[in-house]
C-alpha cells in the first residue's frame, strides 16, 4: 500500500476507539516498537488465557468485531458469542450460539451488522447465520454458492468475514483454496431491499506459500487487511498482515476452476505491511518454539479506530490468537497500529 493509500484509509476511520490497556503482570513489559515502516505494535496482553467467565471457557477466540457504538464482540469457534470491554478486554456476557437443529456451529467469522444483529460463518458446511442481538434466535440464512459448499476443503472454508464501507456488501474469505483450485477465493453478497444479502461478485486472492487466510476486515476505504496465517511444527507460527486492493480484479463467479494464471484474470492486488514475527517480542513469553515468542496461532481482528485525524493520524488494529484450549497455545490479544509514515 503506498503511503498516499494509507493516509486515505486513516482520513476515512469512523468507529470508535477502543485501547488495549498494558499494565500489570499478565500485560506487555517491553517497549512497543515498529513491525515494518508502517506497522508497529503498543501492547499485548494474555490477561484471557485460560480463563473462564459465567461457566464458558474463554478461549478458541477466532473472530473480533466492533459495532457502531466501539463495543467489542468476541467469536469462539466452540460456538461462543462474548461482548468485552474495549478497554479492559474484561467479558461483559456471553452467548451459546447454535445451528437450527440446536448442535454447536464451527463458527470462525463474524460481522456485528448496523441493526445490531451478528452474522456468524460456520465452517461446517460452510454457512452464514443471522442471529438477533442476544445471539439466542437465528433470523436468517445466507444462500452461499453450490460451487463453494461442494469443493470447499474440510475445516478451511469460511475463515474471514466482514462488510465492506457502506454496509451494502459483506465479503467472507475462503481460508485455503476449493479443490480443484490453486488460489483462494473471496465471496462477496450485496444486501437486498429487503435486508438480506444475495450472493455478487466473487475474487481470486493468492495467499502465500503453506499459508491460509486466517481473517479479513475492511479499512474504510474498501481495502481489505488480511492476515495470512501458517504453523510449522518444531519452529512455529507465520503471521503476515497484508493489504488487498479489490478495484481492478477479475469477478471469477462463473469460473469452475482458478489457478490465478488464466488470460484476463487478474486477482486482488496484495501489499505487505508486517510480518509479525518482525515485532519487538515486549517480553512475551512463548509455550511452544516459535520465531518470536510474541507469535501464536493469531485467528481475529478489527478496527478499532485511529489515533488522530487526516494524514498524520494512525489505524488502530486489534487482533486475538485461538488457543484451541490447548496448554502450547495462548489467548493473546495484540494491539497494532498503521501508521501513514
Amino acid at each position: 500500500m503506498s503511503r498516499r493509500s494509507v493516509r486515505s484509509v486513516l482520513a476515512l476511520v469512523a468507529v470508535s476507539a477502543a485501547c488495549l490497556t498494558v499494565s500489570g503482570p499478565a500485560h506487555a513489559t517491553g517497549a512497543a516498537g515498529n513491525c515494518s515502516p508502517t506497522v508497529s505494535i503498543t501492547g499485548y496482553s494474555d490477561a484471557l488465557d485460560k480463563t473462564t467467565y459465567d461457566g464458558t471457557f474463554v478461549g478458541n477466540i477466532s473472530a473480533l468485531a466492533t459495532d457502531r457504538g466501539g463495543r467489542l464482540a468476541a467469536l469462539s469457534d466452540r460456538s461462543s458469542l462474548f461482548t468485552l470491554d474495549g478497554r479492559t478486554l474484561a467479558p461483559r456476557s456471553v452467548a451459546p450460539l447454535a445451528d437450527e437443529k440446536g448442535a454447536a456451529l464451527d463458527s470462525e467469522g463474524l460481522v456485528v451488522d448496523r441493526d445490531g444483529t451478528y452474522l456468524v460463518t460456520s465452517e461446517t458446511e460452510p454457512s452464514i447465520r443471522r442471529y438477533d442481538r442476544t445471539g439466542a434466535r437465528i433470523l436468517d440464512r445466507l444462500p452461499v454458492p453450490a460451487r463453494l459448499r461442494d469443493r470447499a476443503t474440510a475445516n478451511a472454508s469460511f475463515e474471514g468475514l466482514t462488510l465492506l464501507p457502506g454496509g451494502r456488501t459483506l465479503l467472507a474469505s475462503m481460508e485455503s483454496p476449493l479443490t480443484g483450485d490453486g488460489v483462494n477465493r473471496l465471496q462477496t453478497w450485496r444486501r437486498t431491499p429487503t435486508g438480506s444479502f444475495a450472493p455478487a461478485a466473487q475474487y481470486g486472492y493468492r495467499a502465500d506459500a503453506n499459508l491460509g487466510i486466517s481473517e479479513v476486515t475492511a479499512a474504510p476505504d474498501g481495502r481489505l487487511l488480511v492476515l495470512e496465517r501458517g504453523f510449522t511444527s518444531g519452529v512455529g507460527n507465520t503471521i503476515r498482515l497484508y493489504a488487498a486492493e479489490l478495484r481492478g480484479a477479475t469477478d471469477v463467479f462463473g469460473r469452475d476452476t482458478l489457478n490465478g494464471s488464466e488470460p484476463g484474470v487478474r486477482l486482488a492486488h496484495k501489499t505487505l505491511l508486517a510480518d509479525l514475527a518482525n515485532c519487538p517480542s515486549l517480553g512475551a513469553p512463548a509455550h511452544q518454539p516459535q520465531p518470536n515468542p510474541l507469535l501464536d496461532n493469531v485467528e481475529a481482528m478489527t478496527v478499532t479506530g485511529s489515533t488522530g485525524r487526516g494524514p498524520h493520524g494512525a489505524l488502530r488494529l486489534l487482533l486475538a490468537s485461538d488457543d484451541n484450549q490447548s496448554a502450547n497455545q495462548i489467548t493473546r490479544f495484540y494491539s497494532l497500529t498503521v501508521s501513514a509514515h
